[in-house]
This record gives structure tokens, C-alpha cells and sequence, in this order.
């Protein structure tokens, strides 16, 4: 497989992107969220092997970004392989040209969808006017649909946002972007300048539902926030009518959530470090040097938990600086015969 530096990458032939594949989906469906550095090729070649979602999502890439000097390094954003489909490419950025410029890439490049990011919180993101910058400027939202309807004709539409910037918006947005007939349409059930601090709230995401019926449009409805099990994606369903659910934070406690039969918990402690070994090989595999070792010690977390001396472990193994000692740790370690970890914590490494 080519590294993503030159114009001949193997990204798939866009004959085998379907057009309005969502609506084949079954009822409710289910949707990896794009987070940055996360949701990279490697990991969702893994995901789609151990218990696929029913779409994947790429991680977010500037529109800007794609025809500028770091072209290079943004372009292998869009890096897949065909066990990854059906995948949706997600865009952010501001000027309108920049995102048709991207979603004609999007479509030549094979991808499944294009969605737009009108919901990421992060400041520096959102001083640019980007993201869920855009809940308060509504027209230049719709001149990106436009544009990416324009862009990419053969692709569905899609939006995923938050139900306000600084106050609850979530009739008005919400009927603004379902008037501009996208596909399909994410709500994050937060305020943007709440970030991840509380609870999301799935009773305002169940308005949007309604609106959607009391309009008369044909937009599927995601919702988003706080769901960590299959169980609950139909909950949601059920209960607040939603089309599909995303999860996204939830990956991080059970890499295998959306497999009807397995949990993370449960699963062998042999079998929880192989997976970990998998992820480290596959991901200097595709990256080599491109991508810091960091990056990867962010997963330490998903692999090193549920069994006795984990907490030991992962410390141990955020000390290490580069894969051969990552390897030789994980060779060398050997479980504690008693309980040596201290109570978890949501804000542990």
C-alpha cells in the first residue's frame, strides 16, 4: 500500500461509492464518530475486524488543508481500504470553494459521503469561524451544502452539529438545516460551549425527530451523545426516534461495542493484549514515521483495562518511547497475583 505523499494513492474507485446508501441501513443503525487522531484507517480497519458499526466516519479534514503546502500530511485523513466502507468523509473548514474543491476530492477519491463539521467546540477551531461556528452564521452553512452538494452530486449530504453555540437553538437550526434538504443529519445533544461537561440531552434531540415528521422531509436523524452499548442504541430508538445512533467516547471503554455478542470486560486477558499488539503492528504498518508514537499511546487506555494490574501496566506503558519497547514490556509483564491497582477513574491515563 502507497503512503499517502503522492497523487496515486490507492483510495478505491469512486464506481463502488452507492449513492443514498443510508437509506439501505436497517432501522436503527449505527455510526462510528470521527475524532481527531482516533478514527484513522488503522483503527477503523481493526474496528471493522473485531465488530463493525454500520458506517465509518474519517477523522476531521480541513477543506483548506487539502489544497495547500501540507497537502500531504492533511490528504492522508482520506486514506481507506475497502473492508472500511460504507465510509463518509467528514470536512471542515470555512470557505465555501474550499469545501466544493474538497467534496469534488471527496467523490473522486470513492467515498460513500460527505459530511460537513458544524459541531467540533474546540476554540482555536472555533476562532476561525469553523465548526460549530457556524450555528451562528446560518447562511454561510448553507453556502457549504451548497457547495458540497455541488461538489460531490453522485455523494449524499450529511451535517453533524450541536443544538446550539452559547444557548439552546435547537427548533430554529435544526428546521434551517433540514430546509436545506441534506441527507442525513447528526445532532450532538450539547451546546458547543459546554463541550463534554454534561450530560446530553436526548430529550431535545427527539425535537429535531419532530420536526423532521411535522416538516415532511425525507432527512434521517442521528443522535449522538453519552451511548455506550448496542442496547442503548435501540433505547434511543425507541424511545426518542431516531433513525441511528453514533457513538463515539464509547469506543474508548469497549473497542468491541458494536458487536452484537462480545464485551471488552469479558473478553481474555490474552486476547485484550493481542488486540493492543494488533493496533501497534497495523499502525507503523501504514504510518512508519508519519504519524508520532504519541499518537498511539492515546489507545493505551482503550487496550489496558478490565483486568488485574492494568492501571500498573498502562503507567508503565506510557513510559515508553517508541514500539520495540512497547513489545518488550508487553512481552516481558506477567499479571500480579493480587489486586495492585487503585480505584479507576474517568480521568486516568
Amino acid at each position: 500500500m502507497n503512503h499517502p505523499n503522492t497523487e496515486s494513492l490507492c483510495f478505491g474507485p469512486i464506481e463502488h461509492a452507492p449513492r443514498g446508501f443510508w437509506r439501505d441501513l436497517p432501522r436503527p443503525f449505527h455510526v462510528l464518530a470521527p475524532m481527531e487522531d482516533v478514527t484513522d484507517t488503522v483503527f477503523r480497519r481493526l474496528i471493522a475486524r473485531w465488530g463493525r458499526p454500520h458506517v465509518f466516519v474519517t477523522e476531521f479534514t480541513s477543506a483548506e488543508g487539502l489544497f495547500s503546502a501540507g497537502r500531504s500530511r492533511v490528504i492522508s485523513r482520506l486514506l481507506y481500504t475497502e473492508e472500511e466502507r460504507p465510509l463518509v468523509a467528514q470536512l471542515w473548514g470555512k470557505d465555501p470553494n474550499a469545501i466544493f474543491r474538497a467534496a469534488q476530492e471527496v467523490q473522486r477519491l470513492g467515498f460513500d459521503g460527505v459530511d460537513l463539521n458544524m459541531g467540533c467546540p474546540v476554540e482555536k477551531i472555533v476562532h476561525k469561524g469553523c465548526c460549530s461556528a457556524l450555528i451562528e452564521n446560518p447562511m454561510l452553512a448553507r453556502e457549504q451544502i451548497l457547495a458540497a452538494r455541488e461538489g460531490a452530486p453522485a455523494l449524499p449530504i450529511s451535517v453533524k452539529t450541536r443544538l446550539g453555540f452559547r444557548d439552546k437553538r435547537t427548533e430554529s437550526w435544526a428546521t434551517f438545516l433540514l430546509e436545506t434538504g441534506i441527507d442525513v443529519l447528526t445532532m450532538h445533544g450539547r451546546l458547543a460551549k459546554d463541550m463534554s461537561k454534561y450530560p446530553a440531552d436526548w430529550d431535545e434531540i427527539a425535537k429535531v425527530v419532530e420536526l423532521r415528521d411535522q416538516m415532511g422531509v425525507s432527512t434521517l436523524i442521528i443522535g449522538n451523545g453519552d451511548v455506550l452499548s448496542l442496547e442503548e442504541v435501540h433505547q434511543k430508538h425507541q424511545q426518542h426516534g431516531v433513525d441511528g445512533v453514533m457513538i463515539g467516547r464509547g469506543i474508548f471503554q469497549d473497542p468491541v461495542v458494536f458487536h452484537p455478542q462480545r464485551n471488552y470486560n469479558d473478553l481474555p486477558l490474552e486476547e485484550k493484549l493481542r488486540m493492543l499488539r494488533d493496533h501497534i503492528t497495523l499502525y507503523f504498518e501504514v504510518w512508519g514515521p508519519k504519524r508520532p508514537f504519541k499518537i498511539m499511546k492515546k489507545f493505551l487506555k482503550v487496550y489496558l483495562q478490565g483486568f488485574r494490574g492494568a492501571h500498573t501496566l498502562r503507567m508503565a506503558a506510557m513510559e515508553c518511547e517508541d514500539t520495540t519497547t512497547l513489545f518488550a514490556l508487553l512481552d516481558q509483564w506477567t499479571p500480579p497475583t493480587h489486586d495492585e491497582d487503585p480505584p479507576s477513574s474517568p480521568n486516568s491515563p
